[in-house]
C-alpha cells in the first residue's frame, strides 16, 4: 500500500498518474480534484518531470515503480500522459489490474493498439477514456453542445473544426519530431476535433472522404506533419478539419481554436482561446438565429466531464463520455491518418 496515513478519507476515488511526459497531464490531474478524487501517487523516470510535479502536488507519493500503482488495490483510477505510443501498454495494464484510465489524446497511435485496447476493455469492462481537452476542458464547448441539443440551430448540417498550434520547436522534446512515437498529426491533434464532430452531430460514426497530411515548411524535422486536414460525411452532416503548427509568433496564445457549428436554423460560432477581434478572456461563443446575433458569456458554465468520469468510476456508468463514441472518434483520426499517407 502506498502511505495510506498521507491520504485523506474523504475521497470517494483514489488516482495515481504514471507518464508525465506531456504537460496535459495537469489539465487531467486538475479536473479529477475539482471532482473531488484524490492523487494518491504517481511515477515518473525522468527527475525533471517529476521535480516540478512534486511541488504542485506535495500529498502525492512518488514511487519508483509503475507496479507499485498497478497492483495497488486502493488505487481505483490511472491517469496518464505518456509518450503517445505508450499510452495504449499502460491503459492494458491498468485495465487488467481492475483499474480504469484516463488518458490525454491520442489514446492510441495505430490501429492495432485500438483492437487491442478494445478488446481488453470489453473482457475487463473498465472505464478506459481519452480526455479530448478541447471538448472536456473548454467551456464554450460544453455550452455549444447544450444548446445544440436543446435545437437552438435546428438541426446540424455541417461542422468546421479548426485546431492550429504554435511549434515552439525548441522546447519540444524529441519524441514530439518521431512519427511512429506521435502517430502523425490527424491522430493526435485531430483526434479533438474527430470527437466534437460526432458529439455535435449526435453521429455514431463518419465516413472519411479525404484526408492530407503534409511537411510544408519543416524540412529539418521530416517526420513532423505541419499541416493535416480531413473530410467527413455522414447521412444527415459533412465536416472539415485542419489542424496545423503554423501559429504565428504575433498571437497571444497557442493557437486560435475555433469551431463553426452550421444547422438548419442558424449557426454557431466558438473562439476558443481567443477573439482575434479584440474582445479579452477566452471561451467565446456567438449564436446567430433567426431572432438575431447573440454573444453567449461561458464563464460560469460548469465543466462535467471530471465529476462524470468519477462518478462512472464508482457506478460502473458510462456519463462522461460513452465508449463507443471515445473509441470511434479515435479509430476515424486514425483511419484518415493512414488514408493521407498512402494518397
Amino acid at each position: 500500500m502506498l502511505a495510506p496515513e498521507r491520504w485523506s478519507d474523504v475521497s470517494p476515488v483514489r488516482f495515481a498518474a504514471i507518464g508525465l511526459d506531456h504537460p496535459h497531464i495537469l489539465g487531467q490531474v486538475e479536473l479529477l480534484l475539482r471532482a473531488g478524487a484524490e492523487l494518491a501517487a504517481f511515477y515518473t523516470g525522468e527527475d525533471r518531470l517529476a521535480r516540478p510535479f512534486a511541488e504542485r502536488y506535495p500529498r502525492a507519493v512518488r514511487v519508483g515503480d509503475p507496479r507499485r500503482i498497478m497492483e495497488d488495490g486502493d488505487i481505483q483510477l490511472v491517469v496518464s500522459a505518456a509518450v503517445p505510443c505508450e499510452r495504449a501498454a499502460l491503459g492494458i495494464a491498468a485495465m487488467r489490474h481492475g483499474k480504469d484510465f484516463m488518458v490525454d489524446k491520442p489514446g492510441v497511435t495505430s490501429l492495432a493498439q485500438l483492437d487491442q485496447v478494445r478488446d481488453v476493455q470489453r473482457e475487463t469492462k473498465r472505464v478506459f477514456s481519452i480526455c479530448y481537452s478541447e471538448h472536456f476542458c473548454t467551456r464554450s464547448t460544453v455550452r455549444a453542445g447544450e444548446l445544440v441539443a436543446a435545437g437552438a440551430i435546428g438541426r446540424v448540417i455541417n461542422f468546421i473544426g479548426l485546431g492550429p498550434h504554435r511549434l515552439d520547436e525548441e522546447r519540444r522534446p524529441d519524441w514530439f519530431f518521431s512519427r511512429e512515437q506521435t502517430g502523425g498529426i490527424l491522430t493526435d491533434i485531430a483526434s479533438h476535433q474527430c470527437e466534437q464532430f460526432l458529439f455535435l452531430t449526435g453521429a455514431a460514426d463518419a465516413e472519411i472522404i479525404a484526408a492530407t497530411v503534409a511537411n510544408r515548411a519543416n524540412p529539418k524535422t521530416p517526420e513532423l506533419q505541419d499541416f493535416g486536414e480531413i473530410l467527413l460525411r455522414t447521412p444527415d452532416a459533412t465536416g472539415y478539419i485542419r489542424v496545423d503548427w503554423f501559429t504565428p509568433d504575433g498571437l497571444p496564445g497557442w493557437g486560435d481554436g475555433r469551431l463553426v457549428i452550421l444547422g438548419t436554423e442558424g449557426y454557431i460560432e466558438l473562439r476558443k482561446y481567443l477573439d482575434v477581434a479584440g474582445q479579452g478572456g477566452a471561451d467565446h461563443l456567438i449564436l446567430v438565429d433567426r431572432s438575431g446575433v447573440h454573444r453567449i458569456d461561458c464563464a460560469a458554465v460548469e465543466l462535467p466531464y471530471g465529476p462524470q468520469l468519477v462518478r462512472d468510476v464508482l457506478q460502473r456508468t458510462q456519463t462522461a463520455m460513452p465508449q463507443s463514441r471515445c473509441f470511434r472518434a479515435m479509430e476515424i483520426a486514425l483511419r484518415a491518418q493512414a488514408l493521407a499517407e498512402a494518397s
